[in-house]
């Protein structure tokens, strides 16, 4: 594999750093996010007594969480266009260190609530441009490669994030995971200053009005092959959080799981993703990021037929059937790591100088599907594992009729998934 090379405008700004070293530069600013949604949930029951109120007004940090969220990845993707990858990553990142050292001396569970905002908002910069970096530097092949390097990093986040927070928690009280993320956040600014350069084309200036962002955004996402690659992508990981919304009533109710073995079968499931991803780096080198993508929501979707037929098991048969849950169940979730750099970097091929834009729609389009799947599983709850089976299964499927009925026929059928045009750089948006 080739060392990463400038960005393809010729932009005259100093080089890239090493492979290995972008790789963990990156994941550690997308593993962000996970870190600040995870670390601090071992201490919501401590958070409550705390500010002495209930659990519901405690949830509302988290909800706060997801809504800056979603908003801010919007405004990043244009920002990033316009102004550049690397100044708006390091005011993103700024942000995120003062909402931080905002939620360690909250006083209230009201200011917790707005600075947990205003932490989404400075971390959702990572999500964004990192993968937007990976738009400006490699073709599609050589940027499903990159995502799944990053993917050790990102992987890791959620499984060692409640661990540690757990464990901070015990020993220095809340306050202190909030104090860590202020030094974790630190620590990457110093990185991201150092060792990474502007990739933004040099050519391209991005909207310069709120109305030039808007007809941006309209043209990525009135692409067909954006559609369904996005959309495949989305669906797919819809999935999983369909289980991270069903599991904990589905082990620890239904079927009797300790609490303290809950984190180690959540584990398992985020290393079986952390695996498929590197096994995705293997299978790259014979083919095609959209061949895989392919197989592996075809692989979803056989799989969330079985975790349906196994969830049904109690019903007609009395059998607890909770291994014939865990079986389909880590592999939807392994496959969920072939699905996201490949339809990541396919989504995002056609665009250029509107990288941060369309890395922007993806994945406000992934958080728009969690809530609604989400929302899905709690209002199907009837006391069994079949809502978060059948939520499952029909994301999987949707995933797969999306890639076929809209991707397809404008990739895959046209020539080399590996190398697509670029029409971002071929005479602006359509």
């Amino acid at each position: 594999m080739t060392q990463p090379h400038p960005p393809r405008s010729g932009s005259p700004h100093r080089a890239v750093a090493s492979k290995g070293r972008l790789a963990l530069i990156l994941g550690s600013t997308t593993a962000v996010t996970p870190l600040g949604v995870d670390m601090y949930l071992p201490s919501l029951p401590t958070l409550a007594e705390s500010f002495a109120t209930n659990a519901t007004r405690v949830q509302l940090t988290l909800s706060a969480f997801f809504l800056g969220l979603s908003i801010g990845q919007v405004f990043y993707g244009s920002l990033a266009d316009r102004y550049g990858r690397r100044p708006m990553l390091l005011i993103g990142m700024v942000l995120f260190v003062l909402a931080s050292i905002g939620c360690a001396t909250a006083t209230s569970v009201d200011a917790l609530i707005v600075w947990r905002f205003l932490q989404a908002l400075g971390s959702c910069s990572g999500m964004v441009i990192a993968t937007a970096v990976v738009r400006d530097l490699y073709s599609p092949a050589e940027g499903a490669h990159m995502i799944s390097r990053m993917m050790l990093v990102m992987g890791a986040a959620p499984i060692l994030a409640p661990l540690l927070g757990g464990f901070v928690l015990s020993l220095f009280g809340w306050q202190a995971i909030f104090w860590f993320l202020v030094f974790y956040g630190v620590a990457l600014i110093a990185a991201l200053a150092t060792f990474l350069p502007e990739t933004r084309p040099a050519h391209t200036h991005g909207p310069n009005s709120v109305w030039a962002a808007l007809k941006v955004y309209a043209s990525v996402i009135s692409h067909r092959r954006f559609q369904g690659y996005a959309l495949s992508r989305g669906l797919a990981q819809g999935g999983m959080f369909a289980y991270i919304a069903g599991s904990p009533f589905v082990f620890m109710t239904l079927h009797g799981v300790p609490a303290q073995y809950f984190g180690l079968l959540f584990g398992l499931n985020a290393i079986g993703i952390i695996g498929a991803s590197q096994i995705n780096i293997r299978l790259l080198r014979r083919h095609s990021p959209d061949r895989i993508l392919r197989g592996a929501l075809a692989g979803i979707g056989i799989a969330g037929l079985l975790l349906s037929a196994a969830a049904m098991l109690p019903l007609s048969t009395g059998i607890p059937g909770f291994v014939a849950l865990l079986v389909p169940l880590f592999a939807i979730m392994a496959m969920t790591g072939l699905v996201q750099p490949n339809a990541t970097v396919m989504a995002m091929a056609p665009f250029g100088d509107r990288a941060g834009s369309a890395s922007a729609l993806i994945g406000t389009l992934m958080f728009a599907i969690a809530a609604v799947v989400s929302g899905t599983v709690a209002f199907l709850n009837d006391g069994t594992a079949l809502p978060m089976a059948i939520t499952i299964a029909a994301s999987g499927w949707l995933a797969f009729c999306a890639y076929h009925l809209l991707a397809k026929g404008s990739a895959a059928e046209t020539g080399s998934a590996a190398e697509m045009p670029d029409e971002g750089n071929q005479g602006g948006p359509r």
